[in-house]
This record gives C-alpha cells, sequence and structure tokens, in this order.
C-alpha cells in the first residue's frame, strides 16, 4: 500500500482511531527491527515485545539494545539512518529529538498517517513536546518529570505544611535549618549540563518567560520574568538554603545529599522516591512526593520538566503498516499499564497515569496525572547550542562569576545567534 493510501486508511470517516482501523485489516504481515534503549534493566523491553506478538502474530520484532549513552545512541542512528538504511523500522528516542530528526528527514511525520484521536491518549503537553513545525515526529512511550521530594518527618516536626510556592519552600527551609533540624534546606541539579537546562525551564515558565517567542526567530531570555526566575535561584545558594557547591550537583550529588538526610528538600526525576528507599539510605520512610512548587500559590502546582523517551518511525522503513501497528500498541492501555506495573516507569498514556491501581503504586505515580509538563525549548534543531548558551550562563550567575542581568543578555545573544545564524 502506498503510503498516500495509507494516510486515506487510517483517516477513515474523518478521524476513526487507530485500533479500529488496524482490526479492519491494516496490520500488516511483517518483520521489524525494534532500536530499543535499556529500561528498567528488569526485562521490560522482551516483556513487551513477547505480548505484542502474542496480539499480532504476524509481525515479528527483532529488538535491538542500543547504547546507554543517549548521545552515543543518536550518532548510531543518525549515521544508519542518512545512509538510507530500512532498518531499525522503530527507534527509542530522547524527547529533546524530534526537530534535530524532523529537520533533517531522520523520522517519519505521524500526523501524516494517523488520526488526530490517536493523540489524544497522551498526557497534557506530551505531544506539543514531540511536535516540530506543526508535524509531530514522536509518539510519547515513556515520561519523567521534575518532583519536589520532601522530608515529611521533618515538616511533621516542625508544624510545617508541604509548600506550595518558591517563597514557601524558602522559608520552611530556613526554619528547619535555624531549629538544626537539618544541613541543608533544597538540593537540586545546578551544575553547567542539561540537567541546568531542565531545572531552569521550570523557574523560567512559572515566572511567566520562555527562551524564544511562538514561531522560534527571537530570543527572549532577557526578560523582567527571566531576572525575577534568576535571581530566585541565585538566592537559594546566598541565602545558604542551598549549598555553595550546589553549582556543581548533578542528580547523583543532588540525590545523595537527600538520601544521606542532610537535605529537607529535592528536585529530582521519578527515580528519586525508589532510590530514598534503597538499602543504605538514611530516610527509609520519611520521604513524600508533591508537585514543584509556583511563585504565585493561584497558579499551584507549578511546572515540571519533560524527560523520557519516543518512539520514533525510520522514514526508510518498508514496514511502515507494521511500524504504527506497533507503536500504537505500545502507547496503549495493555502496554502502558505493563510499563507502570512491572517497572514503575510513569506511562505516557493519560488513562493509565489516573487508573486507580496504578496510582496506588508508589507516591511518584500517584501525583503524575496533577503535575504540570513543560518541554525544553528543542521545537528547533539547533537546540544543542541553545541548551549549552542556558545552562554556562545560569551557572555563571549561579556561581557569582556573572552577574543576574549580563548572564541573561549574554545567554540571550547566544541563543539569537543560534535561531538565526547566518544573520550579521
Amino acid at each position: 500500500m502506498k503510503r498516500t493510501a495509507l494516510r486515506s486508511a487510517l483517516s477513515l470517516g474523518g478521524g476513526i482511531v487507530l485500533a479500529a482501523a488496524m482490526s479492519s485489516g491494516l496490520a500488516a504481515t511483517a518483520n521489524i527491527v525494534w532500536a530499543a534503549s535499556p529500561i528498567a534493566n528488569v526485562g521490560l523491553r522482551a516483556k513487551l515485545v513477547q505480548m505484542f506478538e502474542a496480539t499480532y502474530p504476524n509481525i515479528h520484532v527483532t529488538m535491538v539494545s542500543q547504547p546507554t549513552n543517549t548521545n552515543t545512541n543518536r550518532a548510531t542512528l543518525v549515521t544508519e539512518i542518512s545512509s538510507g538504511s530500512s532498518t531499525p523500522d522503530v527507534f527509542m528516542g530522547d524527547v529533546i529529538w524530534p526537530a534535530q530528526f524532523g529537520a533533517d528527514g531522520l523520522a517519519l511525520p505521524l500526523n501524516k498517517y494517523l488520526p488526530s484521536s490517536f493523540f489524544s491518549r497522551f498526557a497534557p503537553g506530551l505531544v506539543a513536546g514531540a511536535t516540530y513545525k506543526g508535524s509531530v515526529y514522536g509518539a510519547p512511550f515513556f515520561m519523567d518529570a521534575g518532583f519536589l521530594y520532601y522530608r515529611k518527618d521533618l515538616l511533621a516536626k516542625a508544624h510545617l505544611p508541604v509548600p506550595k510556592t518558591w517563597a514557601q519552600l524558602k522559608s520552611e527551609a530556613q526554619t528547619l535549618q535555624s531549629k538544626h533540624m537539618v544541613k541543608y534546606g533544597f538540593v537540586w541539579e545546578g551544575n553547567s549540563y542539561e540537567g541546568l537546562t531542565c531545572n531552569w525551564m521550570e523557574y523560567l515558565t512559572d515566572a511567566g518567560g520562555s527562551v524564544f517567542n511562538k514561531s522560534g526567530s527571537k530570543a527572549t531570555m532577557d526578560s523582567p520574568a527571566a531576572v525575577k526566575a534568576l535571581t530566585f535561584m541565585k538566592s537559594l545558594i546566598t541565602s545558604g538554603v542551598s549549598p555553595a557547591a550546589e553549582v556543581t550537583f548533578q542528580e547523583p550529588q543532588a540525590m545523595s545529599t537527600f538520601q544521606a538526610g542532610n537535605s529537607a528538600f529535592l528536585r529530582n526525576w521519578d527515580y528519586a522516591y525508589a532510590a530514598s528507599q534503597s538499602k543504605g539510605s538514611k530516610v527509609i520512610g520519611k520521604v513524600g512526593v508533591a508537585p514543584l512548587p509556583t511563585f504565585n500559590a493561584a497558579n499551584y502546582p507549578g511546572y515540571s520538566n519533560i524527560g523520557g523517551w519516543n518512539l520514533y518511525i525510520n522514514p526508510h522503513s518498508k514496514n511502515i503498516k507494521a511500524d504504527l501497528t506497533f507503536i500504537s500498541w505500545m502507547t496503549g492501555v495493555k502496554a502502558q499499564t505493563t510499563m507502570a506495573t512491572f517497572a514503575s516507569e510513569i506511562p505516557s498514556n493519560y488513562a493509565v497515569q489516573k487508573n486507580a491501581k496504578v496510582r496506588a503504586l508508589n507516591p511518584v505515580l500517584r501525583i503524575v496525572s496533577t503535575v504540570r509538563l513543560i518541554a525544553r525549548p528543542s521545537q528547533t534543531p539547533q537546540y544543542p547550542k541553545i541548551s549549552a548558551a542556558i545552562y554556562h550562563n545560569i551557572n555563571a550567575a549561579l556561581a557569582g562569576s556573572m552577574s543576574v542581568s549580563q548572564a541573561l543578555k549574554t545567554a540571550n545573544s547566544q541563543i539569537q545567534q543560534a535561531l538565526n545564524p547566518n544573520a550579521l
């Protein structure tokens, strides 16, 4: 079947759901190759393939394990697909890849082949993060987000509520520190690396700012909202709520500080709850999870940066019908429920996120459907340069080697150059 005919068949009736279309005979007999990155190291990928093949016995899936290093993985896929290779047919990829792969023709624009009803299954914000210039290049597979972890025991002892605003978090942290109940108030990811871009997007978006305008043509980092966000972040360090070494912290350093019982609050990803309850941790049974705070209590909760992985289709694949069947099943209720229950991964399927049995599995899954998601500014092929401009300059301001205003002006200039590299 030609691709134009396939698009027509998949949108029969002006928006028929993919599952119904597949049951009408669109699912192909094929052998497809799935390039899959490691997931939780508990055999989840093999289990999902087994379940899929039981549902679609005419489609055989060969799983190829990809490098654990995301940059190496990306380089390998770019080389393979750029050469015109028809395999892998389907590949897992980072949520920040849509623009980079879409601009270079390395991923299929899924919305050209799937009805709009297909995309309604995903949690709010995920499809926007997978979109570049109006086309959706990735099907959200499983997600991650930033969460606030807090010491339940300390808050209870001091008769303090779980903070809903950033000012409240700072004030409560200082109270706990002044009572000598904990060494540090709040730890997060402040080093000059990708993790700081994620943290920055949470504060900046909550303050009402953006990295560039909607058209992606003009940098907007040098704004009052950005000044508000960065000034507050820096105040966490200068006030002593966060340690001076915060500017060197990545996820492991923040996690280990919290696990050791040395911080009242932690910003980290979904894995942090399980890590806090693992053998050797000094905070077992003492940790709660909440959405991130906000600058304005009326807007609670704040924003959580989107992490996770998408499923992409190789545009050179000779098995498009089978590929579409595969990604539809992998993002459907059965597979997504298995991911949540078998490996505690956060499902991208919103109905599964809100399922009572899934929510009961752990505190992160219990609240994930309530968080507000914000993507990194990856809607441009120039994202690596933009992210570097953000984390280098924000880190410099946090470390005190640049003023807040100078850091934002420099970042804005570098982002503008990345957006318009040919401008004089």
